[in-house]
């Protein structure tokens, strides 16, 4: 599996957001890719979420004190994946991206 995307300190979460959705979730490479993200850093300490982010989530996370604060897209992430001899690219559908393999 190749997963890769654009932006800067959302890299790693985006990324290991798919990787989870994928490996632990058992979601195939579009849904996990196109997913709700949320992004949360050392400073400012408050978790980033997309427009589409669970509002329920969202309402738990702020009852646990967190400061939750709703944003644009995060991350475009790309994947390609080879599994049982299937090969699947996806590109994300929050840019107009591509992802190819062969």
């Amino acid at each position: 599996m190749v997963v890769g995307t654009p932006g800067g300190t959302t890299i790693p979460t985006s990324v290991f957001q798919t990787l989870v959705n994928m490996l632990e979730f058992k979601m195939n490479a579009e849904d996990a890719v196109n997913k709700p993200k949320f992004h949360h850093q050392w400073l400012p300490d408050e978790i980033f979420v997309e427009k589409d982010f669970p509002e329920k989530v969202s309402d738990e996370l702020k009852t646990m004190g967190y400061k939750v604060t709703q944003r644009g897209n995060i991350g475009r992430t790309e994947v390609i994946a080879i599994h049982k001899k299937q090969l699947t690219a996806i590109a994300d559908k929050r840019g107009d991206d591509s992802a190819e393999g062969y």
